[in-house]
């Protein structure tokens, strides 16, 4: 099935602790069916001192679930995403507005 959110994506939460805020894709992993955003889901890890780094507690932010997440369109709200031939390529499109994406 083709990606209906890549990398570099601008996205709402729909749910969860960050409900509401938004970020763009850093990374998806379609296996899992999850995408690590920017400032979403952040964990504090611990990080052993090393000789390059100081040590210390590092913000990480961790994957969510893909279903958690909604495209942002071009009036700042959540849409979903649809495919539709345009000539003979396959293009993804906000449903709330009809936009290419």
């Amino acid at each position: 099935m083709a990606a209906k959110l890549k990398k570099g994506d601008t996205v709402v939460v729909l749910a969860g602790k960050d409900k509401g805020k938004q970020g763009e894709i850093q990374s998806v992993d379609p296996k899992a069916n999850k995408a690590v955003v920017e400032g979403i889901n952040i964990a504090i890890r611990h990080q052993r001192q090393t000789q390059q780094s100081q040590g210390g507690r590092q913000p990480k932010a961790m994957p969510v679930d893909l279903s958690n997440l909604s495209l942002m369109d071009k009036n700042g709200k959540a849409t979903r995403v649809g495919f539709r031939m345009e000539g003979d390529k396959k293009v993804r499109f906000a449903k709330t507005t009809g936009d290419v994406i």
